[in-house]
């Protein structure tokens, strides 16, 4: 890689509700797609900073325990994302930045591939994060 090339680091926040549903966020840029609350780091950010200062800014509430279950490479976006398991205290606070429109639990059944992957990664982390490539 050379020093001028372009690469993305993000981090996103999984939180699940009791039913194991997921939390996802509906942007109002780009395709407007769902996504996982999170984002790009900043420079001189850690992967926890910038999860915890994007989900405040997304979502308007703080995340709590974060784990790193995952660390996915996106060849489309020349980027790696870093998934972390998080709790919050309640969604009902939940506040969403201009950047999304809504935000709703969806069942892994009705995700993305690349999401359902993520997700269950997630789900199955035994003290080994895991990697992978798309």
């Amino acid at each position: 890689m050379a020093f001028n090339d372009t690469f993305r680091l993000s981090s996103h926040a999984v939180i699940f509700n009791q039913s194991n549903e997921v939390l996802m966020l509906k942007a109002t840029y780009g395709d407007c797609s769902w996504g996982l609350p999170g984002g790009a780091l900043e420079p001189g950010e850690t992967i926890h900073e910038a999860l915890k200062r994007e989900c405040l800014e997304e979502i308007g509430i703080e995340i709590f325990s974060p784990l790193l279950t995952g660390v996915y490479f996106h060849k489309h976006y020349n980027s790696h994302a870093f998934i972390f398991h998080c709790t919050v205290v309640d969604t009902k606070k939940i506040k969403l930045s201009e950047e999304h429109s809504e935000w709703r639990y969806f069942s892994i059944d009705h995700l993305s591939t690349v999401q359902s992957i993520r997700i269950n990664d997630c789900l199955k982390y035994i003290n080994s994060v895991v990697s992978r490539k798309f």
